[in-house]
């Protein structure tokens, strides 16, 4: 059920009827006509812009339409009334059955309300993580995989058929960089010193590599040349910090359906078949490039080089996919990779990609448009820098990683649950503060711990009814006499309800998890509000003594709280609380 969506169809409706009538001219566009919350309550339970957007397309005074759509849409039963405003802005008060409707929706649907055929079951390649495999992931891939869990979460929510997917970089230097890194920690483990060289990365992680090595052959590794064991090293590496990034992963609570190694491009000719889809579309050539703008590189110069023709699919200048010794540029594998998605038959991808990533995202958008022809579809979602703090104090430093906070030393002090949630208490593409002591604080201040509290007392309210006899189940509270709620702030409460299904519609066409957060909180405030009312009205408090019937129906609405509760923490990937502690 979403009211907003049937309050809406009742309002196209109405104005498909007044073209039939002449009030009207035939041909208006409705797309734009919305139903939405009034920005002031006061005004009343919804409004429309209908009579605003088809003004000027139908050659009538905003006001005009307004009042026709007012007159027809009073004769429907959902509508008490429907109220003129300003230039012509169309406001809707809703019978009490609609609202009691509500409830019993959500209680019959359970964790299904809100879901939605958005998607129609297309597929949907939510790639995100895809951290380098040389160390643990940090505190920004954190943000990069909850961003990306909850919205693959989301997107399933909504209807599509989604894919969780990690791109493994493993076919780059970087790896050769951790080969012989792990090489020291070999030789550290052999009784030797380890010579950690600039540009080899230090941290502490390699050390149970170098034993596990060491376990393996022994000291026969130490005469042997880099040209001996490179190779090898650099397959057993990669697989050490796999495991270790997927056991760092689980425990922030994301399991990836697939892991794609860019390895597996390189000599299988699947490079090459995608740059070969790009030529025999004309957009491979030899050329030289403009100069860059801005502050020349000394060490710039005019060259033919082999350039795809990205600004045919809107990028700004044409990027190089060969070095000038033959070999791939790095975004060579990055289009063959995307190339294997679109082979995949995937109706939509998006990518997650760090803040650093930005100059990325048009010459990949332009590689996705060519290959599939632009008929799929790729957003990039960039999620911006995570500072960190605690007792005050910028946090910056981890000893295990040698110059960065891990993943896991966020999980491991505050826990999983409050890790994602304040993970998208903003927008991906807004910086984000993570103060170790106020995620933790139990506060309105703190939505984790304000969301969280709000389904833990529900879950008290319905032990305490259970105790006193009452039934609680979803199917007697179905069957409640939900016209005993009337006071308005449980009113307000219903209506925030309602509002569940357009809010994950609307964040599941944006892209943008972080929705759910912001409504997740709105709804525990107005719960939270109604609750501390009921201290001073005995009239609100959710359990009557003496007198069941009107107890049963506080509990439907206290139940439908924790209901939505749980479904949108199940997006987010967060455990609902049943109690504080």
């Amino acid at each position: 059920m979403n009211l907003f969506s049937d309050i809406r169809d009742l309002v196209v409706d109405a104005l498909a009827k007044m073209q039939v009538a002449g009030d009207l001219p035939e041909g208006l566009d409705f797309a734009n006509v919305t139903v939405e919350p009034p920005r002031d309550p006061a005004h009343g339970d919804m409004a429309t812009n209908a009579a605003m957007v088809l003004a000027k397309p139908a050659g009538f005074k905003p006001r005009d339409i307004a009042e026709a759509l007012a007159a027809r849409l009073g004769g429907d039963a959902r509508i008490t009334s429907a109220e003129v405003a300003g230039p012509g802005f169309l406001n809707l008060r809703l019978d009490a059955d609609v609202w009691q409707g509500v409830l019993r929706a959500v209680l019959a649907e359970g964790a299904d309300f809100g879901r939605s055929t958005l998607g129609a079951g297309k597929r949907v390649n939510v790639e995100y993580v895809s951290a380098n495999p040389t160390g643990p992931l940090h505190v920004g891939h954190t943000r990069g995989a909850v961003f990306g869990d909850a919205l693959a979460s989301l997107l399933d929510f909504v209807g599509y058929d989604v894919t969780r997917e990690y791109y493994i970089n493993d076919g780059g230097a970087q790896v050769d960089t951790l080969a012989r890194s792990v090489y020291e920690r070999y030789r550290e483990a052999c009784g030797l010193e380890p010579e950690i060289a600039e540009g080899l990365y230090p941290g502490d992680y390699l050390v149970p590599v170098g034993a596990a090595l060491k376990e393996k052959y022994g000291e026969t590794l130490l005469d042997k040349g880099e040209g001996e064991w490179l190779e090898e090293l650099r397959d057993f590496a990669t697989n050490a910090m796999m495991d270790l990034i997927r056991t760092d992963l689980k425990a922030l609570g994301v399991e990836m359906d697939v892991f794609f190694s860019e390895k597996s491009l390189y000599g299988t000719g699947r490079i090459e078949a995608a740059i070969d889809s790009l030529r025999d579309k004309g957009l491979i050539y030899r050329g030289v490039l403009e100069p860059p703008k801005g502050k020349m590189p000394e060490d710039w110069e005019p060259r033919e080089q082999t350039l795809f023709r990205s600004t045919a699919h809107g990028d700004d200048v044409d990027r190089p996919i060969m070095k000038s010794d033959g070999g791939w540029t790095y975004f060579a594998p990055d289009i063959a990779y995307h190339y294997d998605k679109i082979s995949r038959g995937f109706d939509a991808l998006i990518d997650v990609f760090g803040a650093d990533h930005g100059g990325y995202v048009k010459r990949m958008k332009a590689a996705v448009s060519a290959l599939s022809d632009g008929k799929v579809p790729l957003d990039i979602k960039l999620t911006q820098l995570v500072k960190l703090w605690k007792n005050g104090e910028p946090f910056k430093m981890s000893k295990r990683a040698g110059n960065f906070v891990t993943l896991r030393d966020v999980v491991d002090q505050v826990g999983a649950d409050v890790t994602r949630f304040h993970m998208l208490t903003r927008k991906n593409d807004a910086p984000l503060d993570f103060d170790f002591d106020k995620v933790m604080e139990q506060s309105k201040d703190n939505p984790v711990f304000y969301v969280q509290y709000a389904h833990a007392r529900v879950c008290s309210v319905l032990r305490k009814a259970t105790e006193a006899g009452i039934e609680t189940g979803d199917r007697t509270l179905c069957t409640a006499d939900l016209a005993r709620l009337g006071h308005e702030a449980e009113m307000t409460v219903i209506r925030k309800l309602a509002e569940w299904p357009r809010l994950v519609d609307t964040a599941g066409r944006a892209n943008e998890p972080h929705r759910v957060a912001f409504y997740l909180y709105e709804l525990a405030s107005e719960f939270h509000s109604l609750w501390n009312r009921g201290n001073d009205e005995p009239a609100l408090r959710f359990l009557q003594e003496d007198d069941p019937a009107t107890s049963q129906s506080k509990l439907a609405l206290v139940r439908s709280v924790a209901v939505v509760i749980s479904a949108g923490l199940g997006i987010l990937g967060v455990t609902p609380a049943e109690e504080m502690r």
